[in-house]
């Protein structure tokens, strides 16, 4: 579910424009890790991705981030069993070209993730003027949801989803729920986009920026690991 809080967080503006968290200290990985931290706005870039903390939701908990590489990372997190989402922890690539310029743009993907709690594990790819939101849902667990309304089921990129279309009041938002739950695989980006542009019409021909991948929290009361084992993206 997007929001303008984390909007203004994925654009790396000062933290001081977001609403504050409760931030508190939470347990990293027992083996050595490149980089970790347990600040609220932590931030690194490690072989082309960068990697953010992002807790960015009021109610917040505690969330410590480790990296091995931009590609294989995770958090520890313990966030209230509250609604609304409390953090995006992501890693970051960016794209900066046109969908009609894009040869191709796809991405694979390893993650390990609790049977409990409420999160979502997902992509958040937005245009470079930060007007478009598009998310690709790879598996959920309880009680969450997108913004918006269902537009129906589409089979695009190499899986099927259930679409749904809305508004933040800042930036259109466009939800790609997978219709079962997926911890590993590989999505074709392009089709996904051009389907957007082409089919429904709901955007021209933008400059795709930021392609995150991460984990959307809301709940993760006791103390929950999130891990990418890994991740890859790749564009022409």
């Amino acid at each position: 579910m997007a929001s303008t809080l984390r909007k203004i967080t994925m654009a790396v503006l000062a933290p001081a424009m977001a609403i504050g968290a409760t931030v508190g200290l939470a347990s990293a990985p027992a083996s050595a890790a490149v980089w970790s931290s347990c600040d609220q706005w932590a931030n690194t870039s490690l072989n082309g991705y960068t990697l953010y903390n992002n807790i960015w939701g009021s109610g917040a908990g505690s969330q410590c981030i480790w990296a091995n590489s931009g590609t294989n990372w995770g958090v520890n997190a313990n966030h209230p069993n509250t609604g609304g989402i409390k953090s995006y922890p992501n890693a970051k690539k960016v794209i900066n070209k046109s969908i009609t310029s894009l040869g191709s743009l796809s991405s694979s993907y390893n993650v390990s993730v609790p049977s409990s709690g409420a999160y979502n594990t997902s992509y958040d790819i937005w245009d470079t003027n930060y007007d478009y939101e598009i998310m690709l849902w790879m598996n959920k667990t309880g009680a969450v949801g997108p913004l918006g309304t269902s537009q129906g089921n589409v089979t695009l990129g190499g899986h099927t989803w259930t679409v749904y279309k809305g508004d933040n009041g800042s930036n259109a938002v466009f939800s790609f729920v997978r219709t079962s739950n997926s911890s590993s695989g590989t999505v074709n980006v392009l089709p996904i986009l051009k389907w957007i542009k082409d089919t429904k019409g709901w955007f021209g021909n933008v400059t795709i920026g930021d392609l995150q991948f991460g984990f959307e929290i809301t709940s993760s009361s006791g103390g929950l690991d999130f891990a990418v084992n890994s991740e890859s993206v790749s564009s022409s």
